[in-house]
């Protein structure tokens, strides 16, 4: 047995009780009402950064909440290893939902987790996952079997879609310098089936106002003389997607990439089984583009979702009013070759064109990011694949997700690095819903998957050997 994962079977359940106590600051950094906990968040954060040995941490400001910075040097002429996590949480609404408090982690044993799961909003997305990375780095340097450098960017606002971060790397390109950069933010396809995501869908975030009148009208008095708002923003909605589940706005799928019949071959290997997956949603059937598998549409396929959608008279009782305006929150997916910018001017003039002229509209691009492929032919990727063979018993298929992590792009453009994503959470996990949880199964392998990872990196950095070869010796 290796001196960490002694180190980490002596401590696992100190582990757990320093993740608790993380996840019970309520660190959401939509809501303003949170930002003292927010900014607490980031100050524990870098304590405990300080405690597991790093030579230099940092709470460092950005024009919003800061990022956490630690590193630690073992060697200049060491192959350094980025770390990037985020410390910010979604909203907990609607708490209603939750079985037990949102902020306050508790353990219960489920049919998919039987050895138990941390319930807490959080606790998986992200501040279990990135808490894997500081208690494997405390294994190794309490060990002294840590091979690389490391350095961590914690950050606060990856829920916000990350708005200051792309400043803060810009300014701080030398600072976040490093070889290759290792992410925990998404998941695995399940515990006996492990999996790293190869590839991250982009994503354009708008708001859409639709404004009649100057003001709320008496239904009866003004109804079918004067445009309704909410009727005609759910018109225009419904008409975005045709019965074949393909997004009608021009130019949209023009630069889509089309995955080979080969590669959808492999991700068809991925089990899946329909009917435990309608049955986990309570669902009595799925829908998506035609043609394409219900994976398929996650992964390789862009897509358009109304995210929320408001307007007129909501409360109590009846109120027969004709709404001056109408909202939707509108988001799209987009996969390799799509950028973010261009499908949001097309969205907009499509938007603009369809708008009936009794009607005005406002369209706001709230946020977005570009899709991310890693390449499986790295060292990088085989030092990923190596380490989760060696903790889970076989190797990891690779696998592309539907979600977005924008920085992920972003450190590839500015510096020069590939990502691995190398997420230990499950699709059914509840991220961003009621009852988020976090396996303390999966919680314990990244931990010990994660050293695994460092040994072998260093090992291929310094290795002029065929990859397979060099990781078989």
């Amino acid at each position: 047995m290796q001196p960490f994962q002694t180190y980490i079977n002596q401590n696992k359940e100190r582990f757990l009780e320093e993740l608790k106590s993380l996840i019970r600051i309520p660190s959401v950094s939509a809501k303003s009402e949170n930002k003292n906990d927010v900014l607490h968040t980031a100050d524990v954060t870098a304590e405990h950064l300080k405690k597991i040995g790093l030579d230099k941490v940092e709470v460092i400001k950005t024009n919003g909440f800061p990022v956490v910075y630690g590193e630690k040097i073992i060697d200049v002429n060491a192959p350094t290893i980025l770390v990037y996590g985020h410390y910010d949480v979604q909203p907990a609404e609607p708490l209603e939902l939750w079985h037990t408090p949102p902020f306050e982690p508790t353990v219960k044993i489920t049919d998919i987790h039987p050895e138990g799961a941390i319930f807490a909003r959080g606790s998986c997305d992200d501040k279990g996952q990135f808490f894997m990375h500081v208690k494997a780095v405390e294994a190794m340097i309490n060990t002294n079997t840590l091979p690389c450098n490391v350095k961590f960017c914690i950050e606060g606002e990856e829920e916000i879609s990350s708005i200051s971060l792309e400043a803060f790397c810009r300014e701080n390109a030398d600072l976040l310098k490093c070889d290759v950069i290792l992410v925990s933010d998404t998941s695995i396809l399940a515990n006996d089936t492990p999996s790293i995501t190869t590839g991250l869908r982009g994503m354009v975030y708008t708001e859409v106002e639709v404004i009649g009148a100057n003001s709320d009208l008496h239904s009866g008095v003004y109804g079918g003389t004067v445009g309704n708002p909410i009727n005609t923003l759910c018109a225009m909605i419904a008409s975005l997607q045709d019965v074949a589940g393909r997004i009608t706005i021009p130019g949209f799928y023009d630069k889509v990439e089309e995955v080979s019949l080969a590669e959808r071959a492999e991700m068809a290997k991925a089990p899946f089984d329909l009917e435990k997956y309608k049955a986990h949603l309570d669902i009595a059937a799925v829908f998506g583009e035609h043609g394409y598998t219900p994976q398929e549409r996650t992964r390789i396929r862009p897509t358009l979702d109304v995210n929320g959608i408001w307007g007129g008279y909501i409360g109590e009782g009846a109120k027969t009013v004709l709404p001056s305006k109408a909202t939707a929150k509108i988001s799209m997916r987009l996969v390799p070759n799509q950028l973010n910018e261009e499908i949001f001017k097309l969205f907009e003039a499509h938007i603009k064109h369809i708008a009936p002229p009794y009607v005005k509209v406002s369209i706001k691009n709230l946020s977005g990011g570009q899709p991310y492929i890693t390449p499986i032919d790295t060292i990088e990727y085989a030092a990923a694949s190596k380490a989760m063979e060696t903790t889970f018993g076989k190797k990891p298929i690779p696998n592309r997700e539907g979600g977005s992590i924008p920085v992920i792009a972003l450190f590839k453009e500015v510096l020069k690095a590939n990502t691995i994503l190398l997420g230990f959470g499950l699709d059914s996990d509840g991220l961003h819903a009621p009852n988020e949880h976090y396996g303390l199964f999966n919680f314990y392998k990244g931990i010990e998957t994660i050293p695994y990872f460092y040994q072998n990196y260093a090992k291929l950095k310094i290795s002029k050997k065929p990859l397979a070869m060099s990781l078989e010796q």
